[in-house]
């Protein structure tokens, strides 16, 4: 059965198949997302860093367009890449929030995709990194030990080197071509979210065998002396190594492209770097004098210049656009003793803006936002609202491929302000926090709804914006959200509510 029927069926013509939707390639341009994990609008040296330095991401951002006023679709990282892959908000969507390790695939194979995108306009389609989105069909029913379907190829991606879910949760392998990579036969895997196997240490009980401790949970099975979410026991020849990880993703990342050097190709490439647990390899530790933390948003710059390095090397530099960005805002303590609230100094990770990771204030979804081709797109700065949302419909623009109906319905076709040509971004754009309360954004207003749930996190030391009542912001006056002015202006609360009413129960 093609797994685009549903989306086929409502398309007015007979005859209508996926080919319909399939272009030549004609000199296309290839295209690297480069998507860092937790890392702020603040942590970058562009962006205003004064303790930080990012030398290659800053390069970046001279030869490019930097985007002031890029979004994630939320403060947490598997909504935002449902969001991003799909072209709809994750919130419409049962089952889209944080996913567990042993979470059965949230993009079903029937899905349109970002992937679909470029494999329709006749590209290579690549992801290497961090996944996060479920593999198998079913939650807690993976073969983990065959073949784990469904998976990244059945949504658009022609290969596939990825984290199964996050570096802070098993099975703590990587999985290419959706099998466990380095996996022994003879030492299967075993992975449960309920309860632990017989004999299996944990970080609760066995803190001795730990060197990094749990500052709050992260205290179940020990892998390479960390204690994660969830249990497993096996596959001892799979086990990454933390301290390797940005090296053996980046270097696949540079072995995808350059495999696919003679042919268009997509890369999503979606580091770990600075998800917890922060284990920099060594000859990054104590470069940015900040911990672990800071130390690994310097090993990001670093895989950074190693894709932009093997582009110029290979004479790519001027056909690839590059995009750059973070999957939501930061988080400081996120379940680690790893120094990184100690040694923060007067570094700001959000920047100026209010809260960060799970927050429904600025700092939770505004986050770096990079896009460079060189000779094409003008190099300079941008305060056009955007969000990663609208990848889909943008790229589909760019590559001229025409979406299924019904696929992507929140992405919207953002092309010129992406390209830095002049054109707007959004009139309004729709986010959401960790509890699902969402908030609307418009020529510089912010109504965040009343919603449910704690205004604080004492564990993250994260606000999470929530309040029983109207909050507007003036953002062009107060970018920091330290005023609501919701009493003062009624009538711009009315008409933020009600868009963001008619958004929630259109498509």
């Amino acid at each position: 059965m093609n797994r685009f029927l549903p989306f086929l069926s409502l398309i007015p013509f007979a005859g209508a198949n996926l080919d319909c939707f399939a272009q030549k390639p004609t000199n296309q341009p290839n295209v690297v997302f480069i998507y860092a994990d937790d890392i702020g609008y603040g942590d970058i040296s562009c962006n205003g860093s004064k303790t930080i330095k990012t030398p290659n991401i800053d390069k970046l951002a001279a030869q490019g367009v930097r985007f002031t006023n890029m979004h994630s679709a939320a403060a947490t990282c598997t909504p935002s890449r449902y969001a991003l892959l799909t072209g709809e908000y994750a919130w419409r969507r049962e089952g889209t929030g944080i996913a567990a390790g042993n979470a059965g695939s949230i993009i079903r194979p029937e899905r349109y995709t970002l992937a679909d995108v470029f494999k329709n306009a006749g590209y290579q389609t690549g992801v290497v990194g961090k996944w996060h989105l479920g593999l198998g069909d079913q939650t807690g029913t993976q073969d983990w030990n065959g073949h784990i379907t469904p998976g990244p190829s059945d949504i658009g991606f022609n290969y596939s080197f990825i984290l199964a879910a996050t570096g802070d949760r098993v099975p703590c392998v990587y999985v290419e071509n959706e099998r466990i990579f380095n996996l022994d036969p003879k030492d299967p895997i075993f992975v449960d979210y309920e309860k632990n196997f017989d004999g299996e240490p944990t970080g609760k009980l066995n803190p001795e065998l730990l060197k990094m401790h749990p500052s709050h949970g992260h205290d179940m099975s020990i892998v390479n002396g960390i204690s994660r979410i969830g249990f497993m026991k096996g596959g001892k020849s799979a086990l990454w190594k933390d301290e390797e990880m940005a090296d053996v993703i980046t270097s696949k990342a540079v072995e995808y492209i350059e495999k696919n050097k003679n042919k268009p190709f997509f890369l999503y490439f979606a580091t770990q770097d600075a998800h917890v647990p922060r284990v920099p390899n060594p000859r990054f530790v104590g470069s940015s004098g900040m911990g672990p933390r800071g130390d690994a948003i310097i090993e990001f710059d670093w895989s950074v210049g190693e894709v932009i390095r093997t582009l110029k090397k290979l004479g790519l530099e001027k056909n690839t656009i590059v995009v750059l960005s973070s999957d939501n805002g930061p988080v400081v303590d996120d379940g680690y003793k790893d120094q990184a609230v100690e040694l923060l100094g007067n570094h700001r990770p959000a920047g100026d803006f209010r809260g960060g990771k799970y927050s429904s204030f600025e700092g939770g979804t505004r986050v770096p936002g990079i896009l460079s081709w060189p000779g094409t797109v003008k190099a300079g700065v941008s305060e056009q609202l955007l969000c990663q949302v609208d990848m889909v419909a943008t790229f589909a623009e760019v590559l001229k491929v025409k979406l299924p109906a019904g696929s992507a319905p929140d992405s919207e076709n953002c092309m010129n302000a992406w390209l830095n040509k002049g054109g707007k971004g959004r009139e309004y754009l729709v986010l959401q926090n960790v509890n699902n309360n969402l908030s609307i954004e418009s020529e510089n207003w912010k109504f965040i709804a009343p919603g449910k749930g704690s205004a604080y996190s004492a564990l993250t030391n994260t606000e999470f914006g929530n309040l029983n009542q109207d909050q507007l912001y003036d953002l062009s006056k107060d970018i920091g959200e330290k005023v609501n002015v919701a009493a003062h202006h009624p009538e711009v609360v009315e008409k933020l509510r009600t868009k963001l009413e008619q958004i929630k129960i259109a498509k």
